[in-house]
């Protein structure tokens, strides 16, 4: 067997060598011609899996250890009997802290409490409910739209137009598909106060580019249209901008990374159904009180750091990205 994996995951290299060849390969440099022999390839978001990669390969499973899907070719994966399997919800407690990493310093910056603001989430699984859940705990009003879940379940979810006009923030935690793709645009801007805050930690796709920089909102940042070539006026605008790192805790990496090694296991029959990374601790999630977390949360993630840090050098997005120390969850 050989394995194909993109050498920035994190806690895997060694464990599956006693099982297979495997071959470590810079996310963008994977070619046809290394997928050709590969039984396996463990990837994140910036391996594009599609004909033009896979054809005429062996694969027999695409591992993503993202939450993210956008950058498989599922229809082609699924006509040439590719198994595809992410690590949906790995990240979600390392989100939820830069949320609140970003909620804290805008509500500094601007001298407010949350049980005087609404928080308008749109897209309520994994991630978006724990947000809503710690959300709730802190005092805001909390407003929900996730149309596929007010499809299946019913429930208190609004039109993201309304979500939009009343929400004193909103943020954006769906994933990206042709239904959500610059979902904010200049009208869904237009409907909204002038004094909001639109937050994006979802994908970059998700809001359009023009109408974020004509925006009068303020902006919180983590994803960006075309990265690693962000666009350098948005990057100026925004209040937070970080290099597409909200995720990356050391147990949401290590969540991930379990995901793809498993993923193998149960697919090849190998001895490793129940491992994870030995050098990341799970951290059992806890209440936190807002004033707790805004007096702690700094020494855990210096957001506005990392803000002038990629104001400053905007053309080493991806080496900040692949150079991220991660942190460490706590709530």
């Amino acid at each position: 067997m050989k394995f194909v994996i993109d050498k920035a995951i994190p806690y895997i290299s060694g464990v599956l060598e006693p099982y297979a060849e495997v071959a470590y390969l810079p996310a963008d440099a994977i070619t046809r011609e290394d997928a050709a022999d590969a039984d396996i390839l463990i990837i994140r978001t910036r391996t594009r899996c599609d004909r033009r990669l896979l054809e005429g390969s062996r694969v027999q499973l695409i591992a993503t250890a993202t939450i993210g899907f956008d950058h498989i070719d599922l229809e082609y994966c699924a006509s040439h009997g590719i198994e595809v399997v992410t690590a949906q919800g790995c990240n979600a407690a390392g989100v939820l802290q830069w949320m609140g990493a970003a909620l804290a310093a805008l509500a500094a910056d601007g001298g407010w409490a949350p049980q005087h603001k609404c928080l308008g989430i749109v897209g309520v699984g994994h991630v978006g409910g724990l947000v809503e859940q710690y959300a709730r705990m802190w005092g805001f009003r909390v407003l929900r739209c996730d149309p596929p879940r007010q499809q299946r379940e019913g429930g208190d979810f609004l039109p993201l137009e309304q979500v939009a006009a009343q929400a004193d923030i909103l943020t954006l935690h769906t994933p990206l598909d042709p239904s959500t793709r610059h979902m904010v645009d200049s009208r869904l801007i237009g409907t909204m106060r002038p004094d909001a805050v639109i937050i994006n930690a979802a994908r970059g796709e998700v809001a359009d580019t023009a109408a974020l920089r004509a925006a009068p909102q303020r902006l919180a940042l983590d994803v960006w249209e075309d990265e690693p070539r962000i666009d350098r006026s948005l990057l100026g605008k925004a209040f937070i901008a970080t290099p597409h790192i909200a995720g990356y805790s050391a147990q949401g990496k290590a969540n991930a990374t379990a995901a793809a090694v498993r993923a193998a296991a149960r697919r090849f029959g190998l001895p490793l159904a129940q491992w994870y990374p030995p050098q990341a601790s799970p951290v059992e999630r806890r209440p936190i009180s807002w004033e707790q977390m805004c007096g702690s949360i700094g020494r855990y993630f210096d957001i506005a750091a990392q803000t002038r840090a990629l104001k400053a050098a905007p053309d080493a997005f991806e080496a900040m990205r692949n150079g991220y120390s991660l942190r460490e969850e706590y709530f």
